[in-house]
């Protein structure tokens, strides 16, 4: 082993070199080899990473260089990402060897016959040994393979299920909450279409969040949500349990679906609900159909009917696109092929319990109390400990 990677080995390596060195340096021989071969052993899972990464580096930025790249818009756009997502890997995995040399050389002075010199060298290794241990979390975290949905746009669709009534007034609050939380981290809120139920609640809204990062912020809302309280329904005070559904889809784009023309059936219709006369009263409406897979998509929300097409379409590629995921990834996804259930409220994800001031999230077993807050759109003390989870989960994964 080389001088950078036996001092990456051992933590105190070196330290037993010299018999001149102050009896408080020293450690135990047996211990110390021990801890080094099990530290060494980490240390060269985190190596063979970087050493992958690092001519996935080199091969990107070689085809990045090559004339061809720039005629196809979309390995270009791939291309880029990739490099922007590995340089600050690479800068990290540049830091980690300086620090490996550094502190190789401070383990090496630690011998010194000078105890004065011994000393100073030792406070120095304790201090690289410090810096080295935040930089090799740093890379552990940026070895972890990144979503490659996370930057796009988002699909969420929001229904009501279980608990009739309730569980519309209920959905209502849910998109809102969504709809707060989105505009709070500057993303931009696009109804496409929504069907309201008798009471003011809403029985399905469609919508698209755009902005980038949407998806890496909203894609663990997937699931049934229940809610446990007092309807504004309920004359008699009883605690009813309703539940709503939310889809997270991330948003195709227009080189990943092609649509053929001839494979849709579009129909055009009144609008209903509330809008206003011209609304009402002209075939703005548009439904499309995509006959090969069956999908309908119907927008309303505009007044002409070109943009209320451009809308469906838009929704029907994203849904084509989730369609065509679970079909190559059908082993490894399983979540992916039925991420809404079928609305019944014990497939819950998290429940929102009014009595008790409480919100539950099932898959971590968190909760809180400060349920206001959440449907105000604070939904960040419940999205960050799942993704925590995930990537405690993937680092596992990957041994490192």
């Amino acid at each position: 082993m080389d001088r950078y990677h036996d001092a990456l080995a051992l933590p105190g390596a070196g330290r037993n070199r010299g018999s001149s060195i102050p009896p408080k340096h020293t450690a135990n021989r047996e211990t110390a080899m021990t801890t080094k071969t099990a530290t060494a052993n980490a240390g060269a899972g985190i190596e063979t990473a970087l050493a992958a990464a690092e001519e996935r580096y080199r091969e990107v930025t070689a085809r990045l260089a090559s004339p061809g790249v720039h005629a196809d818009p979309a390995e270009l756009r791939r291309l880029s990402s990739a490099h922007a997502e590995l340089e600050p890997l690479m800068d990290a995995g540049g830091r980690h060897r300086q620090l490996g040399e550094r502190l190789a050389e401070a383990i090496e002075m630690e011998s010194d016959p000078d105890p004065e010199v011994a000393e100073l060298a030792a406070e120095e290794a304790a201090e690289m040994r410090a810096e080295l241990e935040l930089v090799t979390d740093e890379i552990r975290r940026r070895l972890i393979p990144r979503d490659p949905n996370d930057d796009r746009n988002v699909l969420l669709e929001v229904r009501a299920g279980t608990g009739g009534e309730e569980a519309a007034l209920f959905a209502r609050e849910v998109f809102r909450m969504y709809e707060q939380y989105a505009r709070s981290n500057g993303f931009r809120v696009d109804v496409v279409s929504s069907q309201e139920s008798p009471v003011g609640g809403i029985k399905e809204i469609v919508s698209v969040i755009e902005g980038k990062g949407a998806f890496n912020r909203l894609k663990f809302e997937s699931g049934v949500h229940r809610v446990q309280r007092v309807p504004a329904t309920e004359a008699s005070g009883r605690i009813h349990t309703s539940a709503v559904t939310v889809a997270v889809l991330p948003e195709a784009e227009d080189v990943e679906i092609q649509i053929d023309p001839k494979d849709l059936r579009v129909d055009t219709f009144c609008s209903s609900g509330p809008g206003g006369q011209s609304v009402n009263t002209t075939y703005s409406a548009v439904r499309i159909t995509h006959l090969p897979s069956g999908l309908v998509v119907s927008c309303q929300d505009e007044k002409s009917q070109i943009k209320n097409k451009a809308k469906a379409l838009r929704v029907l590629k994203s849904r084509l696109l989730e369609l065509a995921r679970q079909e190559q990834q059908a082993q490894v996804a399983e979540a992916r092929r039925g991420q809404v259930g079928r609305g019944d409220r014990s497939e819950k994800i998290r429940t929102y319990n009014f009595k008790e001031n409480r919100i539950t999230d099932h898959r971590i077993a968190l909760t809180l109390h400060s349920l206001p807050n959440v449907l105000g759109g604070e939904l960040d003390p419940l999205i960050e400990p799942l993704h925590a989870q995930e990537q405690s989960e993937r680092l596992k994964a990957l041994n490192l």
